[in-house]
C-alpha cells in the first residue's frame, strides 16, 4: 500500500510537470462571473498553473509541498480527518490541476464569498473543511492546523497568476445540458459495462479507482451526491485512459444508479440551504 501511494504521488507529479499537455478547459455551462467582472475578463482568464520550479525554498514552499501531499495522498497525510477511502484528488483530479475536474487553479481568488448552502460568507479554509466533512466523510481540520494552512497555501500558490477580476471560467466541472430523465436501472447496465472494471462490481473501489458507494465512499451531503453534478463529472472525465466514453444520457443514468446506492449519512444536512436556493437534484 505504501508503494502504491508513492507511485500515485509520482504519477501526479509527472502530470504536474507536463501540464502543457493537459486538455484545454471547457467552460462551465450557465456559470455567471462572480462579482463585477466583464465578459472580457472571462475570456482572458487562461488556464496556466505555475511551474513547480517556482515554489519558494522557504517555509512557504514547505507549506505548499505539504498541501500538495494532503491533496494527492490524503489517506496518508490527513488520515485522522478522513472517514472513508478517498483522497482529495479523486474528485480534484491530478492534484487539482485538471481544468475539467474542479481544478484549484485560480480558485483562491474567489474567496471569501457567499455560499448558498451555508447561508453565509465562507473562507477558502471553510470550504476545504466542508469537503472533509462531506466528500471525505470525516471531520474538519482545526483552524490553526498546519495541514489546513498547507492546503490553503497550495491552492493560493496555484492561483497566484490569475488576473485580477477573473471569473475563472473552468471553475467546477463542465455541466451537462440535458432534459433526459435519470434512469437508475439503465445506469446499472452502463456501470457494469464501463465502470465496474475500475470501481469494482459492488462499487467498493479497486487499486485503480476509488469506491463510489458504500461506507468507504462520500456521504449523502457531498456535492457528488447530486445526480446532475456527478453526471457532469462522469461525462467530462470518465472512463480515464480506456479508449471509450459515455454519452450525456449514459452519464446521467450511471450517476443516478451510483447515487441511489447506500452511502454514509450526513447529520448536518438539516442546516443546509437556510435561505433557500437548493438545487432540484440535491439529495436533501
Amino acid at each position: 500500500m505504501k508503494r502504491l501511494t508513492i507511485v500515485r504521488i509520482a504519477t501526479a507529479m509527472v502530470l504536474w510537470m507536463t501540464i502543457g499537455c493537459t486538455p484545454s478547459p471547457r467552460v462551465v455551462g450557465n456559470q455567471e462571473p462572480v462579482g463585477p467582472q466583464s465578459r472580457e475578463s472571462t475570456v482572458n482568464a487562461l488556464f496556466a498553473p505555475p511551474s513547480p520550479e517556482t515554489i519558494p525554498g522557504d517555509l512557504r514552499g514547505e507549506q505548499i509541498r505539504l498541501g500538495y501531499k494532503m491533496i494527492v495522498a490524503t489517506q496518508e497525510y490527513g488520515k485522522r480527518y478522513v472517514g472513508n477511502a478517498l483522497n482529495c484528488t479523486n474528485c480534484h483530479l491530478d492534484g487539482g490541476l485538471n481544468p475539467n475536474a474542479a481544478s484549484f487553479v485560480g480558485i483562491a481568488a474567489l474567496y471569501p464569498h457567499y455560499h448558498e448552502r451555508a447561508g453565509r460568507r465562507v473562507t477558502l479554509a471553510d470550504r476545504i473543511n466542508e469537503c472533509f466533512e462531506r466528500s471525505m466523510n470525516g471531520k474538519p481540520l482545526p483552524p490553526d492546523s498546519v495541514k489546513l494552512t498547507a492546503i490553503v497555501a497550495y491552492i493560493e500558490w496555484l492561483s497566484k497568476s490569475m488576473p485580477s477580476g477573473s471569473a475563472v471560467p473552468w471553475r467546477g466541472v463542465p455541466r451537462i445540458a440535458s432534459t433526459h430523465q435519470p434512469d437508475s436501472p439503465g445506469g446499472k447496465k452502463v456501470y457494469e459495462k464501463k465502470c465496474a472494471f475500475c470501481h469494482g462490481s459492488e462499487g467498493q473501489g479497486t487499486a485503480a479507482a476509488p469506491p463510489v458507494w458504500g461506507p468507504r465512499s462520500y456521504n449523502i451531503g457531498a456535492d457528488m451526491a447530486r445526480i446532475g453534478l456527478a453526471a457532469s463529472f462522469i461525462k467530462a472525465n470518465m472512463p480515464r485512459g480506456w479508449g471509450w466514453t459515455v454519452t450525456d444520457d449514459e452519464a446521467i443514468d450511471v450517476a443516478a444508479y451510483i447515487n441511489t446506492r447506500p452511502r454514509p449519512d450526513f447529520p448536518g444536512m438539516t442546516h443546509d440551504w437556510p435561505k433557500g436556493g437548493k438545487p432540484a437534484d440535491a439529495p436533501y
